[in-house]
């Protein structure tokens, strides 16, 4: 699959929103500490990545009922489905200027994770949280995702890297009073 770029403005990448709130001071503040840590940006990268994957449990994993959807609040409530985790770690991300696409990929509903982009290329990650038969991971060489889609099921790639949330997505989460009802609504397709 080759990445499809949503804008080819690649600073869109790097933009602060209403959703990946990367101006929000506890976003600004994990960062730092995150960069204290880091040898240089991939370094920093991965540890964004790790932190978001291992710190903040995926909401239906924990059994936690909350419906978080900025990334300011996915870091402080500490939970958060796919869609949520991908938000805080582009927040992370772009706030030290390393451009973060969210992408999708189609099973019965549509799942959330991020592209970086490093020398020149885009490398998909996915924080969603590892479980048994789940083991992502952060890298540059060659895809650890969480869930690889069975084409001749039905289940696919999304080739677009959109600078912003996607629409459905987005309406999902800001309408679901709580998990139960979220999960109920996630979007089967974009």
């Amino acid at each position: 699959m080759e990445p499809i770029q949503d804008t080819p403005d690649l600073s869109a990448y790097l933009a602060a929103d209403e959703v990946i709130d990367h101006d929000h001071p506890l976003v600004r503040q994990i960062a730092a500490g995150l960069a204290r840590q880091a040898e240089d940006s991939y370094d920093y990268a991965r540890r964004a990545f790790e932190f978001v994957r291992d710190t903040i449990p995926h909401s239906q994993d924990a059994g936690d009922p909350r419906v978080t959807w900025r990334a300011s609040d996915v870091l402080e409530r500490r939970t958060g489905i796919c869609y949520a985790k991908a938000h805080a770690l582009a927040a992370l991300l772009r706030a030290e200027d390393i451009p973060t696409a969210l992408c999708y990929q189609q099973f019965d509903v549509v799942h959330g994770l991020v592209a970086v982009r490093f020398n020149g290329a885009w490398h998909r990650q996915d924080p969603r949280g590892n479980k048994p038969g789940v083991d992502a991971r952060f890298s540059l060489d060659g895809e650890r995702l969480a869930f690889v889609p069975d084409q001749e099921s039905g289940e696919l790639d999304w080739p677009v890297l959109y600078a912003a949330p996607h629409p459905a997505v987005l309406a999902a989460l800001k309408a679901a009073p709580d998990r139960p009802r979220l999960w109920d609504a996630l979007p089967t397709r974009l």
